[in-house]
């Protein structure tokens, strides 16, 4: 059974997201093996995004994840972290297609944030890092 890394951001949590986000996940046949919610501190996101640190956005990338509370998880199903990241859609909502998450919830870049509502670990090996570093599982 794979596992992996998800968290609905605090885009979502503010707009109330939450429950829809998760019947997807559940409808999917997926395992919410864990689930915590935080509010993330700037120190958190600059290691998860660490690849990202040299990147011009990083700053308002660290700003809007400390925004507010998120909810951390780990998902467990067959093929679960490409079927994961099939469900979200793109990473920028205006190319996300209806019937994504993103697709469906997320909104157009404001102020350069991209509000995007779900992230997923890219692979096993992101998976068991993210995992760790947020759930310390």
């Amino acid at each position: 059974m794979e596992r992996t890394f998800f968290i609905i951001k605090p885009d979502a949590v503010a707009r109330g997201l939450v429950g829809q986000v998760i019947e997807r996940i559940e409808r999917r046949g997926f395992n919410l093996e864990a689930l915590s919610m935080m509010t993330a501190s700037p120190e958190l996101i600059a290691q998860h995004y660490e690849h990202l640190a040299d990147k011009p956005f990083f700053l308002l990338l660290v700003q809007y994840m400390t925004s507010g509370p998120v909810i951390a998880g780990i998902l467990t199903g067959p093929e679960v972290i490409k079927s994961w990241r099939d469900m979200m859609g793109a990473t920028n909502p205006l190319q996300a297609l209806p019937g994504t998450i993103r697709g469906d919830f997320a909104t157009a870049p404001v102020d350069g944030i991209v509000a995007n509502v779900v992230h997923g670990s890219d692979s096993a090996e992101a998976a068991e890092r993210e995992i760790g570093l947020w759930l310390g599982k």
